[in-house]
């Protein structure tokens, strides 16, 4: 396993191997991703997180269209998390790197042909531009500073290459206001009345909500941030909102519908739910331009 990742480590980079991963030392991880660490190497937790999540086939198509053929590619996951889009898309690329800092999510994703690293996403020990593509699912709202993370994904790309991001809160669709914000704020009381709700314990929703750094109301992600972040560094951008309904029609500007819950909520908050900036998610793909493109 060790062997296979050393054409790619930045010079004097030295990797523990555990045996189930290899490991680039944190220091001072921030509390989100402690939580994270905590929540997916919980072994129920973190299996039911690879059964359940982001199985959906619109989620698959969506996948599916955004990256295409990835034979013989090399593909690095950041927040791998137990494996979810290769479990999804499956395939054959050359080589699948899973980056993530739970201990027990990446045992699970090495059972799934990745090769399973736990880092700091903001100081991967790569060197840069080896990747045809890196994909980021579910991850940028995890960890404090999004832009730091989407810039060192960005760097691991070549020319040519791909990043693709989803399922990120947008900012504008969860900035719940007045009677909205406070059902927000209600909600884990009505769920747990009512049954509703992926989390099956208060420990486990207790944990999971500690994770999600960046969704709630003010937070999250917009098409000028993934603009403003990647085309700088070379990236042709393309931002798709959308409701986690569709497939590979969100490439072609379809949002799909919301949940009736998210578009009262848009309509307390005074905002159109049909609006693009109301849609759920952004999927962002952007492609590195080829260093004659860029000089041209």
């Amino acid at each position: 396993m060790k062997i296979k990742v050393v054409p790619y480590l930045l010079p004097n980079v030295s990797l523990k191997d555990s045996g189930s991963y290899l490991e680039c030392p944190i220091e001072n991880l921030a509390e989100g991703l402690k939580a994270n660490a905590y929540y997916f190497s919980h072994p129920e937790w973190a299996e039911e997180y690879l059964t359940y999540c982001h199985r959906s086939e619109a989620f698959r198509s969506r996948w599916a269209a955004a990256v295409g053929d990835w034979t013989d590619k090399i593909v690095v996951d950041i927040g791998c998390g137990p494996g979810n889009i290769f479990a999804t898309l499956q395939g054959k690329p050359k080589f699948l790197i899973g980056v993530d800092v739970a201990p027990g999510s990446l045992e699970l994703a090495k059972n799934l042909a990745y090769v399973p690293l736990l880092a700091d996403a903001t100081h991967l020990p790569f060197v840069s531009g080896f990747a045809d593509i890196v994909v980021l699912n579910a991850t940028l709202h995890h960890c404090d500073d999004m832009a730091a993370i989407l810039k060192e994904a960005a760097r691991l790309v070549k020319p040519g290459g791909l990043i693709v991001t989803d399922h990120d809160p947008q900012l504008y669709a969860w900035d719940y206001k007045g009677i909205a914000k406070l059902l927000w704020q209600a909600r884990l009381y009505i769920y747990k009345i009512t049954g509703h709700g992926f989390h099956k314990t208060d420990s486990q929703q207790e944990w999971g909500l500690a994770c999600e750094t960046h969704h709630k109301p003010g937070h999250g992600v917009t098409k000028e941030f993934f603009l403003t972040t990647l085309s700088p560094l070379g990236f042709e951008v393309k931002v798709y909102p959308h409701n986690h309904a569709l497939g590979a029609e969100v490439l072609q500007g379809n949002k799909g519908r919301a949940e009736l819950k998210y578009r009262i909520g848009n309509l307390l908050s005074g905002r159109n739910p049909s609006a693009d900036t109301s849609a759920l998610s952004l999927m962002c793909v952007a492609k590195r331009k080829n260093v004659e493109t860029s000089a041209a």
